[in-house]
């Protein structure tokens, strides 16, 4: 059900302590597809799920629903679930939003950014380098996801960043899928733009740097990748499920 690399349980930390336990499941599911742990096409049962975090089906159930009105999963019929497969015109059109959002959340956070939190950013983005380096694909989708979060929610973020979060969770999964089957080469790292772009308060310029951030690399798999890359969806797909 889950990447081979990922982690198997999870537990309530100290800062969990005071959320429900539908809001502590919601919230593990929630990263698990950010992180691309559900496999897009592949359906996982109810019980599965509970029985991995070691819940009751109960919480799991509610925090299921609140993901598949998100629609970083559909719900089936026979208490299973899976993260909607990935079409070309469906990545485009996610494209299209995540550049509408992220150029908007970035630039309002802008005037808020002082040099305490562009040195945070640096260090983000020195631990993105590195994971690329490495290899390390978990490492490098936190950190790159928590770069660009730690921009968008500085600015007016009340409304934006549910939606952007519901974006990435749809985007996300494919986006492990293609590191998975043709590696970190094709990454295309604007993030040092985006950062001398915020040094300067140089709108146009950060504008330009998310906007290539979103649509390099990914926007360039050619048709042969593509076929590739459906040919993995099935064949996953169809591989067992708990």
């Amino acid at each position: 059900m889950l990447d081979s690399a990922g982690p198997t349980a999870f537990y309530p930390s100290a800062d969990d302590s005071a959320i429900t336990v539908q809001e502590w499941v919601y919230r593990q599911l929630k990263e698990r597809i950010l992180t691309g742990q559900f496999v897009p096409g592949r359906s996982v049962t109810l019980r599965g799920i509970a029985s991995m975090l070691e819940v009751s089906p109960t919480p799991v159930r509610e925090a299921l629903r609140r993901l598949a009105s998100e629609r970083a999963l559909e719900v089936h019929g026979n208490r299973r679930v899976s993260v909607p497969t990935m079409s070309r015109r469906k990545f485009d059109d996610l494209c299209a939003v995540r550049v509408s959002l992220e150029t908007l959340a970035a630039e309002r956070a802008m005037p808020h950014i002082d040099a305490e939190h562009l040195d945070r950013l640096r260090r983000l983005d020195a631990e993105v380098d590195d994971a690329i380096e490495q290899g390390d694909v978990n490492r490098y989708l936190q950190r790159h996801r928590e770069f660009h979060f730690s921009i968008y929610q500085v600015g007016s973020a009340e409304v934006l960043m549910p939606l952007i979060e519901s974006v990435w969770l749809q985007f996300s999964p494919f986006l492990r899928l293609v590191i998975g089957h043709i590696g970190v080469d094709y990454i295309v790292d604007r993030h040092a733009d985006a950062l001398n772009a915020l040094e300067r308060q140089d709108h146009a310029a950060l504008r330009f740097a998310v906007e290539a951030d979103v649509r390099e690399g990914l926007g360039s798999l050619t048709e042969s990748e593509w076929r590739d890359l459906d040919a993995a969806t099935r064949q996953q797909g169809e591989a067992p499920s708990q």
